[in-house]
């Protein structure tokens, strides 16, 4: 793919994201892919199971959204940057909605073939996401 090629593919998945479009991101992803993911419960293989993440996102987050702030493109791998929030209204990991909200700095790495993602990994603080959103309890320093 070119560069120019891999521009314009992100700048679908972020509309599709602002859509709340999960099987439109998840067409993204090859077959047989494979996602890495605190939020996945660590590894999913296979585009229903990447569509199936994507959609659990959605409904336990409904107003979600990426501030995207670095794209960086070596060849076939990609990096993008940025800040993902949103609020518990939905609930999540079959847990009850708390109301409260998120913030936190991610990123997510593509390698790509044959115009399609064949692995991602996103790397956040899962942790304290649910801290965050008062799933879990830290305890005072």
């Amino acid at each position: 793919m070119t560069r120019e090629s891999i521009v314009t593919m992100i700048q679908g998945r972020r509309e599709a994201f602002v859509r709340r479009d999960a099987a439109a991101l998840a067409a993204g992803h090859a077959k047989d892919g494979v996602l890495e993911s605190p939020g996945a419960g660590g590894t999913v293989t296979g585009r229903e199971a990447i569509a199936k993440i994507y959609r659990e996102w959605f409904e336990g987050f409904p107003d979600v959204t990426m501030e995207w702030t670095e794209l960086v493109i070596d060849g076939d791998r990609v990096v993008q940057m940025g800040t993902m929030s949103g609020t518990d209204t939905g609930g999540f990991m079959g847990l009850a909605a708390t109301g409260r909200r998120f913030c936190f700095p991610i990123a997510l790495m593509f390698t790509l073939e044959d115009g399609l993602i064949v692995h991602e990994r996103r790397v956040y603080d899962f942790t304290g996401m649910l801290v965050q959103i008062g799933v879990l309890k830290a305890k005072p320093a």
